[in-house]
């Protein structure tokens, strides 16, 4: 039986191992130059999500798909976007990312958005996607927010019902509540207030052209100063829950972690400055299908190391390895433990 919770082989450069320079160091690098061309999914409830497809795109259409979710209000534009789709294509994959609603170059249709368990729009890109290309192996990532309604995904599917050799979570808050509060503390605050100002203003622009289902004038809309009192007063209201605290329960994948049938990497920093670090400390155990690996150091979607004398990604590399790994031997719950012998990506 595999240890499903083990160290991560992930080492800071030196001198960079501070969580807050993990976490915006990504966004100083260089990112790959990507034109990708932009597809509309018309969804079953008349909205509309975005995707966006990397090139190079292959010529068979048996070769291998990567499927990527982002991060709250990330984009096919974040940096670790552009470099995990690079990673992908690089490696002869067709990669895809699916922008969440409202989230593309354009404002959904609908006054509701997307939230952190939201899992509809997902299964229904995938099924499409498993129509188009029915005999190519599948794998799906999902970043932060994108991870955690990853995580919940597979779990409610079961190992069967979705198209997928296998789903990559990294650096996801399965305990919604909990990173909350990690992120309403300290210098997490500025995190928090930058996320925050993305929402309000695509909430802004939604109530000028009518009226919304929830109970502010756009004054109060900017006096909310925390995910908590935003959850609240805005993600319940507009997507059928009860409150902040029903939402996170909800919309939580950490307690689900027991019920994954499909052979799941998770990948997370023990001081990723969005959650507590005893994250799975509070969560139950894993199933035999995922292998959680943390590293001590890593901040929020870092990861960035040293390697032949530059700074690089080892969140890529770890990504490239375990495609490579899923490509050459199908499906199965059978875990590398070491990259020692992996080439540079």
């Amino acid at each position: 039986m595999s240890r499903p919770i083990v160290p991560a082989d992930f080492r800071p450069a030196r001198g960079l191992g501070n969580r807050h320079l993990q976490t915006l160091l990504p966004r100083m690098l260089p990112a790959p130059r990507m034109v990708c061309e932009t597809e509309i999914v018309n969804l079953p409830d008349g909205d509309f999500v975005e995707l966006a497809w990397g090139p190079p795109v292959p010529e068979r259409d048996d070769a291998p798909l990567f499927i990527l979710f982002h991060g709250l209000e990330g984009s096919i534009e974040s940096p670790y976007a552009k470099g995990l789709m690079h990673t992908a294509t690089r490696l002869g994959w067709r990669s895809v990312l699916m922008h969440f609603r409202g989230c593309g170059q354009a404002p959904n249709r609908l006054p509701r958005a997307y939230h952190s368990g939201d899992t509809a729009d997902a299964y229904w890109v995938i099924g499409q996607l498993a129509r188009r290309y029915p005999k190519a192996l599948k794998v799906a990532a999902g970043v932060s927010l994108g991870g955690n309604m990853l995580a919940k995904l597979v779990a409610e599917q079961g190992g069967d019902g979705l198209d997928l050799a296998g789903a990559i979570v990294i650096s996801a808050p399965l305990d919604l509540a909990a990173s909350a509060d990690a992120l309403n503390r300290g210098f997490a605050k500025v995190y928090q207030r930058h996320l925050l100002k993305g929402l309000k203003k695509k909430v802004l622009a939604k109530m000028q052209l009518g009226p919304l289902p929830i109970a502010l004038n756009p004054h109060q809309l900017w006096e909310l100063d925390s995910f908590w009192a935003y959850d609240n007063e805005v993600t319940a209201p507009l997507h059928g829950f009860h409150s902040a605290s029903d939402y996170y329960a909800r919309a939580s994948a950490g307690p689900l972690l027991g019920n994954i049938e499909l052979p799941t990497l998770m990948l997370h920093a023990a001081d990723d400055p969005f959650m507590p670090s005893d994250l799975f400390e509070r969560l139950p155990s894993p199933s035999d299908a995922v292998r959680v690996e943390i590293a001590r150091h890593g901040g929020h979607v870092g990861f960035i190391e040293a390697r032949h004398g530059c700074l690089r990604s080892w969140l890529h590399r770890r990504v490239a390895s375990q495609l490579d790994d899923w490509a050459s031997s199908g499906p199965q719950t059978h875990w590398r433990t070491s990259l020692a012998s992996r080439s540079d990506n």
